[in-house]
């Protein structure tokens, strides 16, 4: 079998890990829709129980269709090793139950997905974790917030929803240096434009409903990091904290949708750009959150650690919630709902939609205004995506 490690991002999104001549000839990697596996002794099953042999036992730790999405989505992150889970807050959830214990804290960004900021608000404490928040685009407030119980540090760059960034080398090397993991989602930037473990990241997480998938049509999550990490995640968080099998179906959807990756996130971040551009003109709008941008917050930070800006614009009205409803029910083209990543325009307001689990209060604290909303640019033709939301912003 060709040798792909080497090859370019891709190549390996492509080929690696498979040889068509291997499986009769089939083009497609095949689909294993088993839930249990024979094995030829019982001195086999212990072997392959105990990781002294590669082979599989039962669907729920690990399928070959996983397998190749798993040994795939690793060589894009640069990672030892990945496991993937039935979605993103599995990943998210399985990787925090694998890691920490009752006691522990972890410090984790004041801007996080609002689901996940329920998961370390409301569903660690119940089992004795406590969550520190700090203002990660402040590396001395994550040194601050660190203390002696502290396990690991929490973020996502570009953040959900208003694109902020974390200077992801310089918070990492703070954890290192005091013993701690560093786990980063990576889901908006995908590893086409960021590598967090390359900047000293030691897990990253992905909802692989979005990017990697890339058509709105299945729910997954990915965990890539160092092979005892990632170990760890698959034989306790995934085998019994959770059970949050990835179906092989889907990480056969999610296989194919690495196969464009590149090209699409490219597009994505093209139309973004265009899209950016265009706020930043229009008299309704405030303020412009896009990581593309030379003049907006963090740009420095985006020029080191992104290779573009990615497919979602974060941009503020200036006639606050009643403003945005204007906009939001006069889009043609885009549609209102939650999630990012798809083929299709779509607009949401974090306020009442993703981030509704915040508190007013602290929604407030965070900047998380009323009048901000959320653009995921989807593959349309560019003119007809710029089209729309001109006219929408104009009845603003």
């Amino acid at each position: 079998m060709t040798d792909h490690s080497q090859q370019g991002f891709a190549t390996r999104a492509i080929h690696l890990g498979y040889d068509p001549l291997q499986e009769q000839g089939a083009l497609s990697p095949p689909l294993y829709l088993t839930s249990t596996y024979t094995q030829e002794s019982l001195e086999a099953f212990d072997e392959i129980r105990l990781g002294e042999r590669s082979g599989y036992v039962y669907g729920r730790t690990r399928n070959p269709t996983q397998a190749l999405l798993e040994e795939r989505l690793a060589s894009l992150e640069g990672a030892e090793a990945a496991v993937v889970t039935a979605s993103g807050m599995a990943a998210i959830s399985a990787t925090l139950f694998s890691l920490l214990q009752s006691g522990d804290e972890i410090v984790v960004d004041q801007i996080v997905y609002g689901t996940a900021f329920t998961l370390f608000t409301q569903g660690l404490a119940r089992f004795g974790v406590r969550a520190v928040f700090a203002d990660f685009t402040r590396p001395e407030t994550v040194a601050a917030a660190i203390g002696p119980k502290t396990r690991a540090v929490y973020f996502e760059t570009p953040a959900n929803p208003n694109l902020r960034l974390v200077d992801i080398q310089a918070v990492s090397a703070i954890a290192r240096g005091k013993g701690l993991l560093t786990i980063v989602d990576n889901t908006f930037a995908t590893p086409v434009l960021q590598r967090p473990l390359a900047l000293g990241a030691d897990l990253v997480l992905h909802s692989a409903t979005k990017y990697l998938g890339g058509h709105g049509d299945l729910l997954a999550g990915a965990v890539a990091g160092r092979k005892e990490l990632v170990d760890a995640v698959r034989l306790q968080g995934l085998r019994y904290y959770t059970g949050a099998t990835l179906s092989p179906f889907t990480a056969f959807l999610v296989l194919r949708g690495l196969k464009t990756l590149e090209l699409r996130v490219q597009r994505h971040s093209e139309s973004a750009l265009r899209v950016a551009r265009l706020l930043r003109e229009h008299p309704a709008v405030a303020d412009v959150f896009y990581p593309g941008l030379a003049d907006t917050a963090g740009a420095e930070i985006a020029r080191r650690q992104q290779s573009a800006g990615g497919g979602l614009v974060a941009f503020e009205l200036k006639g606050g919630l009643d403003a945005g409803r204007r906009v939001l029910n006069g889009l043609k083209l885009a549609r209102i709902a939650v999630s990012l990543g798809d083929p299709e325009t779509l607009i949401q307001h974090p306020a009442s939609m993703t981030h509704a689990s915040y508190s007013a209060e602290d929604r407030e604290r965070y900047g998380l205004s009323e009048g901000l909303l959320r653009l995921s640019v989807g593959l349309e033709t560019p003119d007809d995506i710029l089209a729309d939301l001109k006219q929408g912003l104009d009845r603003a």
